[in-house]
């Protein structure tokens, strides 16, 4: 499971033209899966998402994560984050997840993260066309992955 996680002043996701969700303060997240995850990964991801210390204390200093600044979230599924790109110069997405497998995985991983958070997480439309719009803080951008939770 990879995230990239962002934080934000702002973003939003519209499908068809229309604005699906859209945050104030908080992190952006695009959230993809291989066919190898499982709840360990989900529930570890939701408590490094959850408690990564990121946001300004009151001396300027990145010492709180969204859960103490009851920051908002938006989620995106995104398989393009599993893209190989060794050969040639059109992106393999065979790492990825298969439909069928990584939306429930991504269904679970944002209802885990709504229990952990105890508020609602705002999400796109697992496999749509979606546009993104984001006012990136910092910037401040990290990417996150299950599979190198012990470095």
């Amino acid at each position: 499971m990879r995230v990239i996680l962002q934080r934000v002043l702002t973003a939003s996701v519209a499908i068809n033209g229309s604005e699906k969700a859209a945050i104030k303060s908080g992190l952006l997240l695009l959230v993809g899966f291989t066919e190898y995850d499982t709840e360990v990964d989900i529930n570890w991801m939701v408590k490094k998402v959850a408690q990564l210390r990121i946001f300004d204390d009151e001396n300027h200093i990145p010492n709180l994560s969204v859960q103490e600044t009851n920051g908002d979230i938006l989620s995106i599924s995104q398989f393009t984050l599993f893209a190989q790109t060794k050969k040639g110069n059109r992106p393999s997405y065979i790492r990825a997840a298969k439909p069928e497998m990584a939306e429930p995985l991504y269904q679970k991983f944002n209802l885990e993260l709504e229990i952990f958070l105890g508020k609602k997480i705002f999400t796109g439309s697992f496999g749509a066309d979606m546009k993104i719009a984001s006012v990136n803080d910092g910037p401040l951008t990290i990417f996150i992955d299950s599979q190198q939770k012990d470095f």
